[in-house]
Parts: C-alpha cells; structure tokens; sequence
C-alpha cells in the first residue's frame, strides 16, 4: 500500500483565477510560471493556463519545452540570458529576454542576427535587484533602439512594496519619469499591483500568487478577490495514541500535555514540503474539522490534537493547506509565506491533476 500523502491540483482553478485576472486588468496577461509553476507543475499549468498572452520563467529549457510543446505565446526568461551562446537558442525559439545588466547588453552586441530578440529593459526603481539604474537609463534605452538585433523593446520595472502599505507610488513616479517620453510597451504590475493599484496595469500584467490561489496580500484572503485554491495537500491519519498529562510528543518533547488528551500522527513532514519550522498550533484539518499541530515536525511524520475531533481514527483524511484551508493561514503560523510552502512540494509526494 502506498504511502496516504498526495498533492491534488484543481485545473480549474487555475483557469478561475485567470478569469479573475482578466476581469481586474484589460492588459495582456503575462503568466509566471517559474519554478514549476510555484509547485504546480510548468507544462500543467501552462495548459491550464493557455489563454494568457505571454509566461514568464526563468530557465531557458523550461521556455524551450513550451514551444516544442506547441505554445506560441510570448515566453519571457525573466532573468535574462546568462551566456552569450544562449543568444541563437532565444532567436531559434522565438524567446523574449529581460535586459537587467551591462554584461548582457556586451553579450548582445557581439550578436550577428539582426530584429531577434524581443527584449524587455528593466529598470531598477527601487527593488534594487536587477535592472538599470535611472541614471543609466537613458543611454541604455538609446543603445538599444538604434542596436541590430533588437526587434522590439517592452520596458519593466518590479514593486518592493506593493503588498504592503507604502505601496508603489514613489516607484511609479519614477518609472514614469524614465519611461513616459518613449512610445513602448510597459510591464509593472505583480499580482498585489495588479489587485490594488490599477494605475499600474499598462499593456503587461505579470500575475504570480494569485494564479495559484493565494493572496498577495497579509490579513486578506484569496476569497475575497474570487481566488480558488490550486494546490490541495492531504494525507491520512496513521496512528492515534492517548497521552496523559506530562507526556510529552516528538523531537525535543516541544510538546507536553497539559491534560489527559488525544493525539494522532499523519504521513507528512519536511521531507514532503512542510515547514519543519511549522509550531505548534498551526492549523491543519482532520476530517474536514480544523485543529492544530502538535511539538517539532519531523522528516516524514508530525502530530495533530484530536481533543476536539472525536470520529478520527486511522485513516481519517486530513488536508494540510488548500481546499477548506488557505495555504496563506499556515504559511503565516509557520512565519513564512505561501509561495514557500507551494514551491517546496518535493518530488516524492505523488501529484493528481484534474
């Protein structure tokens, strides 16, 4: 009998949350799908998610695998090329490349093929990660308008606080301080931009989170903006035990009852994704009853109080984030955030679509 544990992932969810895209921002809708589409798996995602205008991503191999799989929408490597050989396999499969570094616009020039690259320049407005800085702006943008092989600009910037109160404003002014004087396309908004601020939306929106059901946003959930849950982890009670007052439960005994009480231990842990850093009282469902956790997650295995759930026994269900529980409650409780919890699904916990 094989293991209990498996992650479900609803297709039409994700289809749902484009819709919720496309009714927030009339933009053309840049879906990223980077590290395997957050967890969810890139070629699955990409299906589900094939009537938005572009996906973004990071790997040249993984832009490669969408267009030998037949899509023919703008695919953007959002860290650029890395290697001036990588420049004939972006003109070969028709790949859009982010412009962030003066290293880049070298590998460029000593490109021979003229209009083959669609490049987006990426201005660095405050985020300072990548991009060019606004007072190397100016002579970039004018290099690369006059440069051989450049077939198209689209100018980007990226919000460090558009999730939180200070907000884009002071990065905006900026942006367009540099940009508003060129007639080009522009690429602003990330899923928290896209759903408060639509003075950011322009001719890209690049949705991340929100595809995938999560919200952007600390304290408000993904329902409230019509977001499903894509990713849904459940496993199975596989042992229940009574502990008297002084027992204590797991690594370190992080753990002690305080009273006679109920407990059981379900088939998951670090090793499958979940936060080892998880304390207890996360919550997590049993039976479709909420309750918490219990002591120190260990590599396969963690705990659960059943004090208030008193039908479970071996074999009950229980889902550990995603249809009846935001994966965003126990990312805040384990004191990360759900993109974490998403992208750290392992490869040893089987995968269901539907």
């Amino acid at each position: 009998m094989s293991r209990p544990i498996q992650a479900r992932i609803d297709l039409s969810a994700l289809q749902n949350n484009l819709r919720v895209v496309r009714r927030a921002a009339s933009s053309r809708i840049m879906a990223v799908i980077k590290a395997n589409a957050y967890g969810h798996g890139l070629l699955r995602a990409a299906e589900a998610l094939a009537e938005a205008e572009g996906f973004a991503m990071l790997d040249v191999r993984d832009a490669v695998a969408l267009r030998e799989a037949g899509f023919r929408q703008t695919l953007l490597l959002l860290e650029g090329f890395f290697k001036a050989d990588e420049l004939p396999l972006l003109a070969e499969y028709e790949l859009a490349s982010v412009i962030h570094s003066p290293q880049q616009l070298a590998m460029l020039d000593a490109f021979p093929r003229r209009n083959a690259l669609q490049v987006w320049l990426k201005v660095n407005t405050g985020m300072n990660r990548l991009g060019f800085t606004p007072e190397q702006f100016p002579a970039v943008m004018e290099k690369l308008k006059r440069h051989p092989a450049v077939r198209e600009i689209v100018l980007m910037t990226h919000f460090a606080h558009a999730d939180e109160p200070e907000g884009i404003a002071e990065q905006l002014e900026r942006f367009r301080g540099l940009t508003d004087a060129y007639r080009m396309p522009r690429s602003l908004a990330n899923s928290a931009a896209l759903l408060r601020y639509p003075s950011s939306h322009s001719e890209w929106v690049r949705p991340g989170i929100m595809l995938y059901g999560a919200s952007p946003f600390a304290g408000t959930g993904a329902q409230q903006f019509g977001l499903r849950p894509v990713m849904t982890l459940n496993s199975e009670i596989i042992s229940v035990r009574e502990l008297k007052a002084g027992d204590r439960v797991g690594y370190a005994g992080l753990f002690c009852a305080d009273r006679a009480m109920r407990i059981a231990t379900v088939a998951c842990g670090y090793a499958d994704g979940y936060p080892r850093h998880a304390p207890t009282g996360t919550p997590i469902l049993v039976n479709g009853q909420r309750t918490r956790t219990l002591g120190r997650v260990s590599m396969d295995m963690l705990s659960v109080d059943l004090s208030e759930v008193a039908d479970a026994v071996v074999g009950s269900p229980v889902t550990l984030w995603g249809e009846g529980l935001p994966v965003e409650e126990v990312a805040t409780a384990a004191g990360t955030i759900s993109y974490e919890l998403m992208c750290a699904l392992t490869a040893r916990v089987p995968v269901t679509a539907a």
